[in-house]
């Protein structure tokens, strides 16, 4: 699964919180989120800074474009976030561990590396996707 593939994947899956979601579709999308912030903020801070009178660049005021794009993409993240640990066998209620500050996100992240279950498990059967090459 390419990235283009999995972004399309998790957007039109928007709201689905049943099934699996393969390894790489999650860290691709993860991937896109990461880059878009960073592109906004960069956009909110070139163009929309000034327009609200805030230097260029200051890291001071607001950023409209990356909070739109935070709602925006909210109930997909915790989509594909619960359909990731259903591929790992676990619950989607693990991911209540982020609320441990720290070291929660950091167990998050590392049962979302967890490889996908082979079989068919309580939430589903294994997604459809080629050979994992870091298996």
């Amino acid at each position: 699964m390419g990235f283009s593939e999995a972004v399309r994947s998790v957007f039109s899956n928007y709201a689905n919180f049943r099934g699996r979601a393969s390894r790489p579709e999650f860290w691709w999308f993860a991937l896109f989120a990461l880059i878009a912030q960073f592109m906004l903020g960069l956009l909110d801070s070139i163009v929309v800074g000034p327009i609200l009178g805030l230097s260029p660049l200051s890291g001071h005021g607001a950023r409209p474009l990356g909070a739109l794009f935070s709602l925006a993409i909210f109930v997909p993240s915790l989509a594909v976030g619960a359909r990731r640990l259903h591929d790992t066998g676990r619950s989607a209620g693990w991911m209540l561990i982020w609320l441990i500050p720290m070291i929660g996100w950091l167990i998050f992240f590392f049962l979302a590396a967890r490889p996908t279950e082979p079989v068919t498990n309580q939430y589903g059967p294994p997604p459809l996707r080629q050979p994992d090459p870091y298996r």
